[in-house]
């Protein structure tokens, strides 16, 4: 288990697959995440791959949302990359911030990464700017970079973080 400001993260099991599929069921999460008719599948899709560490984002003892990472091994490009995603409920109350924050310091003590990668959708400015409050920068944008639930293709946004760069 990994212990932020308000935040508890925990490997996500199994029976958190309900509650994990509700929340990219809401409209304002399955907006960006998607996943198909069978969410529940997803997730547990998710759980299953082997190359993903996901956590279970725990706040006042119940599930709020997932964090998930993976990690480049060649040692010439070295890093994690992140995805997160929150009930709509809770946003608004730092709590992405807070379960990234709490990730990133692991990965670095724990695994010694010294470089983080997250792409939010260009169009979701939500998700940039809580990135931006730890202090994730924009590197560029990745053109024509996912299809929408629309058939059109979207732009996406990379951003990235050196270890020295976490703020809070």
């Amino acid at each position: 288990m990994l212990t932020g400001r308000s935040v508890v993260l925990r490997p996500a099991t199994a029976a958190d697959v309900p509650r994990l599929a509700a929340i990219r069921a809401t409209p304002e999460v399955r907006r960006w995440w998607r996943g198909g008719d069978d969410l529940a599948a997803a997730v547990r899709a998710d759980l299953a791959d082997e190359t993903t560490t996901v956590y279970a984002i725990e706040h006042d003892g119940r599930v709020v949302g997932a964090i998930q990472w993976y990690a480049e091994e060649d040692p010439d490009y070295r890093h994690a990359s992140l995805d997160v995603f929150l009930d709509p409920e809770t946003h608004g109350r730092g709590l992405g911030p807070d379960a990234i924050r709490t990730v990133i310091r692991h990965l670095i003590d724990a695994h010694g990464h010294h470089r983080f990668t997250i792409d939010p959708s260009a169009g979701n400015s939500q998700a940039i700017r809580s990135y931006a409050k730890v202090g994730f920068r924009p590197v560029g944008v990745l053109r024509r970079y996912e299809r929408g639930e629309d058939g059109r293709w979207h732009d996406g946004l990379l951003m990235d973080l050196l270890a020295d760069e976490l703020v809070g």
